[in-house]
């Protein structure tokens, strides 16, 4: 029965779900004519909101775009293929693909977010090559899927801001260890309930016809002048592997220095690894600049619809709807349903505006407030809204995006599945936070 609604979700989402940038679009003028509903006389500040919104995130979004360009050329790498081809291998059915993929991509995100972008969209596209049963978009979308779990994981933004000496809201919440966050019992059995099932959950969803298998995007085929003899001083210098190890070796001596006096994985550190061990592992500067190109058609969407989501945030804090969305949840809570209400606010939120960081900014000032006069402790309320985040991350097509570009997938042949695997994420955990919390 689930497959068969799966597929009839699919179908329907190939069919009515626009492009990712239609739907920040659309999402931007939803907010804009709420924000008038909100404040009819005042909508020059909107605009301006918008506007000064608008490039916030410009740092962040280039700490994505070359976390994509330098985890897909360093996947490039033929020891790094040979290593992810030898794990693909060892998935023979297409249940075991679904599975490993999703494992894989949990333990990815467990240790990063970022990294699990690129991990999760490679190891789905290399099972796809090796099993043609294995239905491709599933796959992709059993990938995605662990976006769900990232909270609790060792990259938790939420967790781990509100346990940084000197954050926003430490006059109100004090600084909050990772034992009352991410570590607390009740984070973990979450954690481990939703691993345990969505795989199950994914498995019962597989079509058992029209498989779509993978299918390798067409490429130009270019000239590998790497393989010719290099005949001047310039062309020596573009295929000589020395200069790439140097380069690579003086990020990598970075990288270590930072570890060793206590810097958290975050995302530069993430990127200079990546680009450092992409240096040295590819054979010539000149392999490693080709790569890079290659991997250039991932990053247009993030460029692209960013800037659109920071305005988004900018405008609800500016008119007050957010505001009104977390007051309204919050006068109808209890001591103990307040962190329930607090993950369906979250998550509510997350739809409009899909950003850990920038959520936390906007809701944390009024959420952490009212959880305090109901006697609830702050570090339930900054999880509840983690969890509310990370679970409708699978209907916002944003985060989608950078895997879509690696497989080559629009966000239409993953969508129905994501909706559904929403479903059950959405309430397995508000069950299990009643009790848990």
């Amino acid at each position: 029965m689930l497959n068969r609604i799966a597929d009839r979700f699919s179908k329907l989402a190939e069919r009515y779900l626009p492009d990712a940038f239609v739907i920040a679009v659309l999402m931007t003028l939803l907010v804009f004519i709420l924000g008038f509903i909100m404040k009819p006389s005042e909508p020059v500040e909107l605009f301006k909101s918008f506007g000064d919104g608008f490039w916030v995130y410009l740092s962040f979004t280039m700490q994505m775009v070359l976390l994509l360009m330098t985890g897909m050329a360093l996947a490039s790498v033929p020891i790094v293929e040979k290593m992810l081809a030898f794990l693909a291998s060892k998935a023979k059915t297409a249940n075991q693909a679904y599975v490993m993929t999703f494992l894989v991509s949990s333990a990815a995100y467990y240790i990063n977010w970022g990294l699990a972008v690129v991990v999760g969209a490679i190891i789905a596209r290399e099972l796809g090559k090796r099993n043609n049963k294995a239905h491709f978009p599933l796959l992709v979308a059993a990938a995605y899927t662990p976006t769900a779990l990232y909270t609790a994981g060792l990259s938790s933004s939420i967790g781990l801001t509100v346990a940084t000496k000197g954050h926003f809201l430490e006059n109100i919440m004090g600084v909050i260890p990772t034992s009352e966050t991410i570590f607390h019992p009740g984070t973990i059995i979450i954690f481990l309930a939703l691993l345990i099932t969505l795989p199950i959950f994914i498995v019962l969803m597989a079509p058992k016809k029209d498989i779509i298998s993978y299918s390798p995007p067409s490429k130009k085929a270019e000239p590998e002048y790497h393989n010719e003899p290099a005949s001047t001083p310039a062309e020596r210098l573009e295929k000589t592997s020395f200069l790439g190890i140097i380069t690579g070796l003086i990020g990598m001596v970075y990288a270590i220095y930072e570890f060793i006096n206590g810097r958290d994985l975050d995302l530069n550190i993430i990127n200079i690894l990546f680009l450092s061990l992409g240096l040295i592992l590819h054979k010539s500067l000149g392999q490693y600049a080709k790569a890079f190109k290659e991997a250039g058609t991932a990053i247009s969407p993030i460029i692209l619809q960013f800037p659109f989501y920071a305005g988004i945030i900018a405008v609800l804090g500016s008119s007050g709807l957010a505001e009104s969305i977390i007051n309204g949840m919050a006068s109808i809570a209890s001591k103990d349903t307040f962190d329930i209400f607090t993950y369906w606010t979250a998550g509510l939120v997350n739809i409009l505006a899909p950003s850990g960081g920038g959520q936390w900014a906007l809701q944390g000032p009024l959420q952490v407030p009212a959880g305090i006069q109901l006697g609830v402790n702050p570090a339930i309320t900054a999880m509840a809204v983690g969890w509310g985040d990370a679970w409708t991350n699978l209907i916002q097509p944003f985060w989608a995006l950078p895997i879509l570009a690696v497989v080559g997938l629009h966000i239409r042949h993953i969508m129905g599945y994501c909706i559904l695997l929403s479903i059950w994420v959405g309430v397995l955990t508000t069950v299990l936070m009643y009790f848990v919390y």
